[in-house]
């Protein structure tokens, strides 16, 4: 077999290797390429996220992530048994926009702002729904609703918190 002269030495290596058989029956040989016809460019990365069991909104910056959690008040706080608990989620809250708010910008546009929770408001909210809850006739015959599967935290959230 001639070399050509121009080549280098990356492809030099993989010719030998080709020819040493180190290539020979490697798992998934002869069969197509998964992902070549998706005209998506991040398919890769949404793949890996669904196999890892990551959620996109996880990629998000924070003060997005922020604003996403903001919107969700005060229906997920009605799993929280005590009002010292409910105080204490909403304050973490409001550290973390504060920290948000902190942090240095560059650029000539205003960055987005997460909007504060006002704690006694949504402490009251959660009062209301809680009893709301705790009013409606329950199903004795009815099984439970499915629970959410659980989420794990992201890593820069649990950081934070120490």
């Amino acid at each position: 077999m001639s070399v050509p002269s121009h080549e280098n030495w990356i492809d030099r290596q993989i010719r030998e290797a080709i020819e040493r058989g180190e290539f020979d029956d490697l798992p998934g040989a002869g069969r197509p390429l998964r992902g070549l016809d998706d005209r998506d460019p991040d398919w890769w990365v949404k793949r890996m996220m669904e196999r890892e069991g990551l959620d996109s909104s996880d990629a998000l910056p924070p003060v997005f992530q922020l604003r996403r959690e903001h919107a969700t008040f005060p229906e997920s706080l009605a799993d929280i048994a005590t009002e010292e608990g409910v105080r204490e989620v909403l304050r973490d809250y409001n550290e973390r926009v504060l920290a948000e708010l902190r942090r240095p910008t560059f650029g000539p546009a205003s960055p987005p702002i997460a909007p504060r929770a006002d704690v006694e408001v949504l402490v009251e909210q959660w009062r209301r729904l809680r009893a709301q809850r705790a009013e409606a006739p329950a199903d004795e015959g009815a099984p439970e609703p499915p629970s959410p599967p659980s989420r794990r935290r992201s890593w820069w959230r649990r950081r934070r918190r120490r």
